[in-house]
């Protein structure tokens, strides 16, 4: 019966289409007045509702939000998100990739490649990324609100070559830099002579759990080049965003 009620009063803030007072939700759902203050008050404290305004009007909160994004397939990321990164990948006539923050690990989940056959790209691959040297984690962490900055520097680095970042500090200090530039680097630190490029995918205050990026060789990359490619990501960001945000939830 609690959770009966839960469930009708944040059904009825979805539907009302704008913020809404406790009265116009105890008077649709026909509760006595104390249990809907309960019940709301209960949601607003476990960030289901949210206050918006000073007028004591409510809307679903960015926690009910998150869990929705979250729950949004794999599948149904893919089929939303493919046309802007498929524009993307002909543009920057390299492949470009879509990852995900699962578990604390990110991977790639979607990659797009140039049309043009006659000429030559890298393949990222799919998969888990390596969280302290891809710039697809590396976007993703920079942003995260979850922990898992605190993780990756709390970790046990794999210097994977020479140009691998494997002090924490360095790491710590190159989040910061990426918070500023808008747009996370690999430069050589996975494979020598690939580079990547990749940026946060935003919603709102909700957090980052998806990133897109570009990989390449690495002599394409120069540092003018990786700030054009930064900016062109960080718009790409706003696309693929607001295209998941679109995308509808469905079974596999």
């Amino acid at each position: 019966m609690q959770l009966e009620r839960l469930i009708n009063v944040l059904e009825m803030t979805a539907t009302a289409g704008r913020p809404i007072s406790v009265a116009r939700l105890q008077a649709a759902t026909n509760l006595p007045r104390p249990t809907c203050y309960r019940l709301v008050q209960t949601l607003n404290d476990h960030g289901l509702l949210d206050i918006q305004g000073d007028d004591g009007r409510y809307v679903i909160g960015e926690r009910l939000i998150r869990l929705a994004l979250l729950g949004k397939s794999d599948i149904d990321v893919r089929r939303a998100t493919a046309g802007p990164i498929k524009q993307a990948a002909i543009h920057l006539g390299d492949a470009t990739f879509l990852a995900r923050l699962r578990n604390k690990q990110v991977e790639i989940i979607h990659v797009e490649t140039p049309d043009d056959a006659a000429t030559a790209f890298i393949h990222p691959g799919l998969g888990n990324r390596p969280l302290h040297a891809c710039s697809s984690a590396k976007a993703i962490a920079a942003f995260a609100e979850d922990g898992l900055r605190e993780h990756i520097l709390g970790g046990v680095f794999d210097p994977l070559n020479e140009n691998t970042h494997i002090s924490p500090q360095a790491l710590d200090s190159e989040f910061n830099t990426i918070k500023q530039t808008g747009y996370a680097v690999c430069d050589e630190e996975i494979q020598l002579g690939i580079s990547s490029v990749a940026a946060p995918v935003k919603f709102g205050e909700i957090g980052v759990t998806f990133s897109v990026g570009v990989v390449g060789y690495a002599n394409k990359y120069d540092s003018a080049a990786l700030q054009e490619v930064g900016d062109y990501l960080c718009k790409l960001a706003t696309k693929v965003e607001a295209a998941i945000q679109l995308c509808n939830v469905t079974e596999i």
